[in-house]
């Protein structure tokens, strides 16, 4: 049994150049990614700024530490744009990017833009649509591609992402349909959990995704982005470590904590915060 990795998602609500500075310090605190939110805004909050501009601006500001998207999802983001802020991002970064990608929810960003509200199986179509599409666009050199939803004519993307052969994807899913995207498609599996038992059977329906896709279950990430409150994560560096711990011994590899944020349901002790970073195996 492997340590977790451990990560961070970052809020992108300060201004420049001071959340720079917290980009920064993640990186020298040692977390392997430093993920954003992508939502177009986010429970009201004000400012909430453009994920995808945010990480240009923090693979300026740092070196190593890989960043990410927690999570993208076609909610707002069309394929055929997404892909060249994709190799942009990719390029600017040196090869550090990972984006996180998810089918969304009503919730958040799409009723933003009016229209009417995408049922449970639209969403999925769309979602499996949208990532097939994205897939071709960033492996390149040139796409033409006729969808349901969505379409790209004649899209060149040559010379590719700097990662080959495309920026990895870290897909988020806990159903079969879901996982089974993310065995075709993923070099990372996303989810947020909820408890041990619930963890695990998502982990089984993977182990099976990956079998139906003769993929290598080992050759995939699996990463647990906790919520608030299921588990005490966040409380004392011995909590994380049990929990990491049991849910390593699942077949957990990775754990991302949010940065803590004062006056909120994700503030916590920044010294138990940079303890935890610590824990880096």
């Amino acid at each position: 049994m492997t340590a977790p990795r451990i990560s961070t998602l970052m809020w992108p609500m300060e201004s420049w150049p001071g959340a720079g500075k917290a980009w920064q310090r993640a990186e020298e605190l040692g977390f392997d990614t430093a993920w954003v939110f992508d939502h177009v805004s986010w429970r009201g909050i004000t400012p909430w700024h453009d994920g995808y501009a945010t990480l240009t601006a923090a693979a300026v500001v740092t070196s190593r530490i890989r960043l990410g998207t927690l999570v993208t999802s076609p909610n707002f983001r069309h394929p055929v744009p997404t892909a060249t802020a994709v190799r942009t991002i990719d390029d600017i970064s040196g090869g550090r990017l990972t984006l996180g990608i998810g089918a969304g929810s009503p919730r958040s960003d799409a009723g933003v833009l009016g229209g009417p509200e995408w049922s449970p199986r639209e969403r999925a179509d769309r979602f499996a649509e949208w990532t097939d599409l994205l897939d071709r666009l960033l492996r390149g050199p040139e796409t033409t591609y006729e969808g349901t939803y969505y379409s790209a004519r004649e899209m060149v993307t040559s010379p590719g992402c700097v990662q080959k052969p495309r920026v990895p994807f870290g897909i988020a899913a806990t159903g079969r349909r879901g996982t089974r995207l993310a065995a075709r498609h993923g070099a990372m599996w996303i989810t947020v959990g909820g408890d041990e038992q619930t963890v695990r059977k998502q982990l089984g329906l993977l182990d099976e995704a990956c079998a139906a896709e003769g993929r290598d279950p080992a050759g995939i990430r699996r990463m647990l982005f906790p919520r608030v409150g299921d588990e005490p994560w966040r409380e004392s560096v011995e909590s994380f470590r049990d929990l990491a711990g049991r849910y390593a011994e699942m077949g957990i590899t990775d754990v991302t904590l949010h940065w803590p944020r004062p006056d909120s349901e994700w503030d916590m002790d920044m010294a138990v915060f940079e303890a935890i970073a610590a824990e880096q195996p």
